[in-house]
């Protein structure tokens, strides 16, 4: 089967222009067949507070109600990914931006509510449309998703990146080899998150269940809460058919690809 790369970039990587446009034209010269998930950044919360948006987020995930729903859109899908795929097109790499609405892309449905929060016009994904990405690849077309969604009755919905991603790369591991690869501002998944030299080259199962548990995290284990959900993921895809999850640097994209950065998921 032909390789296929599920890369997300997230927010500190748009916020950051130097850095993004170095990733980009990092992106832009991997040969195989790639679709690139990017969050929002700092732009949405910004722009809703200069238009007196109040943004109310909980756990590190923001409550969507309808104005927010408005910026989010138009920050996520309008401005961050022209910006990215006129970027793309610049470095020769004919890419087309989308949200889960366009061709049926990315079915979802309203988030419910969890321990009495409501997350608002949040949306949990039920079906990607692999046959509309296949026909981009086909046309020799690069998807750049952002994460915007839809639940077919026209609602938008704003959906976690990390979440489409995995989803992406779990639905089109019948048809590719795929890789995803978590790019973030950490070198990798680190023993301790306050030194870039504690990276974690290779993480099974085993190690990663032993790394979380609350006697390894009592004595002292300093593995970063928010790396959690990014691993139970990882493993997710892996059981799925993904056939290796990577988490690394953004601006060590080539080398995460060849096996020279981040920390690699297996299933062992």
């Amino acid at each position: 089967m032909d390789k296929l790369l599920v890369i997300k970039i997230g927010g500190n990587t748009i916020d950051d222009e130097k850095k993004l446009s170095s990733f980009l034209q990092s992106f832009a010269a991997i040969a195989e067949n790639k679709i690139l998930v990017h969050g929002g950044g700092k732009l949405a919360t910004n722009l809703a507070n200069r238009l007196g948006i109040e943004q109310k987020m909980v756990e590190g995930r923001r409550i969507t109600d309808e104005e927010t729903l408005k910026i989010v859109t138009m920050v996520y899908a309008g401005y961050i990914s022209k910006n990215i795929v006129a970027q793309l097109q610049s470095y020769g790499c004919n890419a087309m931006g989308l949200t889960g609405a366009d061709g049926n892309l990315i079915s979802a449905h309203k988030r419910n509510s969890v321990s009495e929060i409501d997350y608002g016009l949040a949306g949990d994904i039920d079906k990607i449309n692999a046959e509309v990405l296949e026909r981009l690849f086909d046309n020799d077309l690069i998807p750049v998703l952002s994460p915007i969604t839809h639940d077919g009755k026209g609602q938008l919905l704003n959906t976690n990146a990390d979440t489409i991603a995995q989803e992406i790369a779990k639905e089109l591991a019948n048809n590719f080899d795929v890789e995803l690869i978590y790019c973030f501002e950490k070198a990798g998944v680190l023993l301790d998150v306050n030194d870039e030299n504690t990276v974690i080259k290779k993480l099974t199962r085993e190690e990663y269940q032993e790394l979380k548990s609350p006697k390894t995290l009592n004595a002292g284990g300093k593995i970063f809460s928010g790396m959690i959900p990014k691993l139970d993921n990882a493993f997710t895809a892996i059981d799925a058919g993904v056939k290796k999850v990577v988490i690394g640097k953004a601006e060590q994209l080539l080398e995460i690809i060849s096996g020279k950065a981040g920390t690699t998921i297996v299933n062992e």
